[in-house]
C-alpha cells in the first residue's frame, strides 16, 4: 500500500524501505537511485509504468562497467543471480547439445568440443568462429547476459582442427629437456586456438606416468616429476606471462564423478557433456536441502565470473577472424619441426660404436623406405588428432609424412623406393644402399591404449626382420611410449625413438641425414620386458634396456 506523509511523500524511513525493494535486496544500483527523482518513482507506482520501464531498460549495472573494480563487478552480478543461474555457470556441456534453447533455459556457463567434435569435416577458422559466436549469442540473450566460455582439447597443438600445426605429443617433448621450447609451443598453440574463436584450452596434462602400459602415458612428459614440473612452462605460453602486479587466484578443475564430493572438495566447473540436466537437478536438490551450502556455490561462481571478467568476455564476447591466418602458419610449422628434431632419441647407431650408420648419405644410389608408419600422417600424429582416438591415412589434415620428408631431403639423383611391407627377396634383389624402416603403434587415446604386452604390430615386426636381415637399416619407432624391441635389437643397425612427432615429419629427416644432430634424452625408462613393469629410475630392481636419460648424440654434418 502506498502511504503519503503530510507533504505527499513518505518518511525517510519508508523511502529507504522502498528504495531497497526497487533496487533489490542489498542495493547495488546506488548510482541509478540518484538519477531518478523520488517523484518519478512515485508516479511510476501510481501508474506511470511506461516511464519507469524505459528508465529501467537504460539502467546502469555495475557488472557491465569495465571501469569498475573487478571485485565490485563480481559482487554486483552475484547478488542479481538466482540459484539456477549460479548452478548453470558451474556446468560445461558438449557442443552437440548446446542449442540456443539449452543455453538460455539452463544458463550454461561453458561449452566444449570433445575429441573429434567439430562443426563440419575439415572446418575452416571461419566455420569455427561462427559456431562459437552462435552459441555465445544464446548466452548473451539471457536475463543477465553472462557470456559462456568455450573450451577445447588442444593437447599437442590445436589438434581437433583441420590444417592446424600438430606438435609432438608430450612424451616426445619431455625428451627435449627444453622448457623454453615448450613455452613457445604453448604460445603458438594459443594463437591457433584463438584463431578459431576459442579462448580456453584443456592443457597441459601434468600426469607423471609411472607405467607405460597405461593408455595415457604419451600425454605425460616423463616418469620423473622434476621434468614434468619443468615442462609446465607451457602454461605461461598458453595463457601469457602473469603481470607482476596480478594477484594469483585458486585454479579450478573441469570434471567430477561425484556431485557432492566433487563440488564440496572445491571443483568449480564440472564437465558433464551430455547428461547435464541430471547434474543440474542433483546439485540444485543438494543446495536446497543444505547438503552443499550456498556459500560453496557462491565461492565457485565468483571464481568462474572472475575468469570471464578478466578475459574481457563481457566487453568482447564474440570472436572475429583477425587471427585466422595463424592457423597452421609457416612459423608454427617450423617450430613444430624444431620440436621434432629435439625430441628424437638415438638409441643405437651402428652395430659397433666405431661404425655409426648415421648420418645417412643424401647421395646414395638407391634407398628403401618401408614400414606401416613411413607414409601415414595419422599414425605419425597419434591419438587426440582430428578425432579422439586419432585416424590413419594422409587425408585427416595437412602435414609432411616421413617418406615425403626423405624424398625432399636426399639428392635428386638418389632413387627412393617405397614398399610398405617388402619381403626379404625384394630387399636382397634390389641392392639398396640402406633402408629406413618406420613402424610403431596405431593411434589410440586413454583407456583404448591400455596394453599389457606393449608390442608393435605383427606387420611391423615382419618388416624389421625382412629388411634388417638383408641390408643396413635404420628403424624409426613411432609410439606413445617405450615398446618391446629387445628381441629384434641385434638385427637393427640404428634405432631411433621418434615418439608421436605430429604433422612435421621433415624434422625426422633433418636429423637422420645430419642437417642437425641428435640431442634428445629419454624421459622414460625403456624396459627389456613387460614383466619388469612398473620400473622407473631409482627403483631397486632397475635393469633397463635403455636407462632414463639415455640418448646418443651426433653432430650436424655438411651435406654429402
Amino acid at each position: 500500500m502506498w502511504r503519503k506523509g503530510g507533504d505527499g511523500l513518505e518518511s525517510e524511513e519508508e523511502k529507504a524501505m522502498w528504495r531497497r525493494r526497487w533496487l533489490g535486496i542489498g542495493g547495488g544500483d546506488g548510482d541509478v537511485e540518484e538519477e531518478m527523482t523520488w517523484n518519478q518513482r512515485r508516479r511510476w507506482r501510481c501508474g506511470g509504468g511506461s516511464e519507469m520501464a524505459s528508465l529501467t531498460e537504460a539502467k546502469y549495472s555495475k557488472y557491465k562497467d569495465p571501469k569498475q573494480p573487478l571485485n565490485v563487478r563480481i559482487r554486483d552480478l552475484m547478488k542479481r543471480m538466482t540459484l539456477a543461474e549460479k548452478i548453470g555457470q558451474m556446468v560445461q556441456i558438449e557442443r552437440e547439445v548446446a542449442t540456443p534453447d539449452v543455453m538460455t533455459k539452463y544458463f550454461i556457463g561453458s561449452v566444449l568440443s570433445g575429441g573429434g567434435s567439430v562443426p563440419a569435416p575439415k572446418a575452416s577458422a571461419a566455420t569455427w568462429v561462427n559456431l562459437v559466436n552462435g552459441i555465445q549469442k544464446g548466452s548473451l540473450s539471457t536475463r543477465l547476459g553472462i557470456p559462456m566460455i568455450y573450451g577445447i582439447d588442444a593437447v599437442h597443438g590445436h589438434n581437433n582442427v583441420y590444417n592446424a600445426t600438430i606438435f609432438p605429443h608430450n612424451v616426445g617433448l619431455g625428451a627435449t629437456r627444453d622448457p623454453a621450447l615448450i613455452k613457445r609451443i604453448g604460445e603458438a598453440t594459443a594463437l591457433e586456438v584463438r584463431a578459431t574463436g576459442i579462448p580456453y584450452a584443456f592443457a597441459p596434462c601434468i600426469a607423471v606416468c609411472r607405467d607405460p602400459r597405461w593408455g595415457r602415458c604419451y600425454e605425460s612428459y616423463s616418469e620423473d616429476h622434476k621434468i614434468v614440473q619443468a615442462m609446465t612452462e607451457i602454461i605461461p605460453g598458453l595463457q601469457g606471462d602473469m603481470p607482476p602486479s596480478f594477484q594469483k587466484g585458486a585454479p579450478y578443475a573441469n570434471y567430477s564423478y561425484s556431485v557432492q564430493a566433487g563440488v564440496s572438495a572445491g571443483i568449480d566447473m564440472i564437465m558433464v557433456p551430455y547428461n547435464f540436466t541430471e547434474f543440474i537437478d542433483d546439485l540444485t536438490y543438494q543446495v536446497k536441502n543444505n547438503i552443499i551450502p550456498m556459500s560453496r556455490i557462491d565461492d565457485a561462481v565468483k571464481r568462474i565470473l572472475r575468469v570471464k571478467f578478466v578475459m574481457g568476455l563481457f566487453e568482447n564476447p564474440l570472436a572475429d577472424l583477425s587471427l585466422a591466418d595463424q592457423l597452421g602458419n609457416k612459423e608454427h610449422r617450423e617450430l613444430a619441426r624444431e620440436a621434432v628434431r629435439k625430441s628424437l632419441v638415438l638409441l643405437k647407431n651402428g652395430k659397433s660404436a666405431t661404425k655409426p650408420l648415421l648420418p645417412l648419405s643424401k647421395k646414395a644410389g638407391k634407398i628403401l623406405i618401408a614400414g606401416s608408419h613411413a607414409d601415414n600422417l595419422g599414425f605419425q600424429c597419434g591419438g587426440w588428432t582430428i578425432t579422439w582416438q586419432g585416424l590413419g591415412g594422409n587425408d585427416l589434415t595437412v602435414g609432411t609424412t616421413i617418406l615425403d620428408a626423405v624424398k625432399t631431403t636426399v639428392d635428386p639423383t638418389t632413387q627412393v623406393v617405397y614398399n610398405e611391407s617388402p619381403d626379404e627377396n625384394f630387399v636382397k634383389s634390389n641392392k639398396f644402399s640402406y633402408a629406413v624402416v618406420v613402424v610403431g603403434e596405431p593411434p589410440y587415446a586413454e583407456t583404448f591404449g591400455d596394453s599389457m604386452n606393449l608390442t608393435i604390430s605383427e606387420a611391423g615386426l615382419s618388416t624389421i626382420n625382412n629388411v634388417c636381415g638383408a641390408v643396413k637399416c635404420v628403424v624409426v619407432i613411432i609410439s606413445g611410449r617405450p615398446v618391446v624391441i629387445q628381441p629384434y635389437l641385434s638385427k637393427i643397425d640404428t634405432l631411433v625413438a621418434a615418439w608421436l612427432p605430429g604433422t612435421e615429419g621433415q624434422g625426422v629427416a633433418d636429423v637422420l641425414f645430419g642437417d642437425y644432430g641428435f640431442t634428445g634424452k629419454l624421459a622414460r625408462t625403456w624396459f627389456k620386458s613387460v614383466d619388469q613393469l612398473p620400473m622407473n629410475v631409482g627403483d631397486a630392481h632397475y635393469d633397463p634396456l635403455f636407462p632414463f636419460g639415455f640418448g646418443l648424440t651426433t653432430k650436424p654434418t655438411k651435406n654429402y
